[in-house]
């Protein structure tokens, strides 16, 4: 890729993608078996539905989202007017190369620090770490707070979305298809895995689940982790 190509499609990506709640409304999207409305949005994300919206219009502008063909499912009884319209993810690559590898460049020099550092106990300095960081996020997101359980799942939901792992909650369970990490955690898997638990962690101690929850690594690049709470 070219420089001045490189700047462009960086550009882009940060000028659509770049806004936390909008990028986490793109993979809630993406992710959903159903076309999702701007109620759902605006519920899930506890955000007011035109606001929704337009994050919603400005994916389909730059062609990360499209309107759904078939009706999206009721919200609840049908009202009067025009339905309710429906999303769904297109097949718009998103890829940026020279950054990818050399975050992937990053992240796999940082594991072999802890490896050199500490190659005894590597595994159980990043989950510390992942830990501390997952706490930080909490604060952030504001953990804890007065919401029922479900509510609280879908905040932890919300805030690893916003730090790019892809999780989805089926049942109790934090089911991560896409991991943040990629390429350096299929190389190591006994830190990198250990770090994206202790993030986990970390956002569960603000609700003091964490002690009880049962992590599940994948098995393979195909496979999902699995957080049982």
């Amino acid at each position: 890729m070219e420089q001045s190509d490189f700047g462009q499609t960086l550009g882009d990506l940060a000028s659509t993608l770049g806004d936390g709640t909008r990028r986490g409304i793109y993979i809630t999207v993406r992710e959903s078996v159903q076309p999702m409305t701007a109620a759902r949005i605006a519920k899930a994300f506890d955000i007011h539905p035109n606001v929704a919206r337009h994050h919603l219009d400005r994916l389909v502008q730059e062609g990360y989202l499209q309107a759904a063909t078939s009706p999206p499912p009721s919200d609840g009884p049908r009202k009067a007017g025009r339905p309710a319209k429906g999303y769904t993810a297109t097949g718009k690559e998103i890829s940026v190369a020279y950054p990818t590898r050399r975050y992937d460049l990053l992240s796999e020099l940082l594991v072999r620090v802890v490896e050199r550092l500490s190659p005894e106990r590597g595994p159980e300095v990043a989950e510390d770490i992942g830990r501390q960081y997952g706490h930080e996020v909490a604060v952030t997101v504001g953990l804890p707070g007065d919401e029922g359980y479900s509510d609280t799942v879908s905040a932890i939901v919300k805030a690893l979305t916003g730090i790019g792992a892809g999780v989805k909650d089926i049942e109790g369970r934090l089911v991560t298809r896409d991991c943040p990490f990629h390429q350096t955690a299929a190389a190591h898997p006994d830190i990198v895995c250990r770090l994206d638990q202790g993030i986990v962690k970390g956002l569960l101690d603000a609700v003091d689940a964490a002690d009880g929850a049962v992590f599940n690594p994948r098995s393979g690049p195909d496979e999902s982790c699995v957080t049982e709470i």
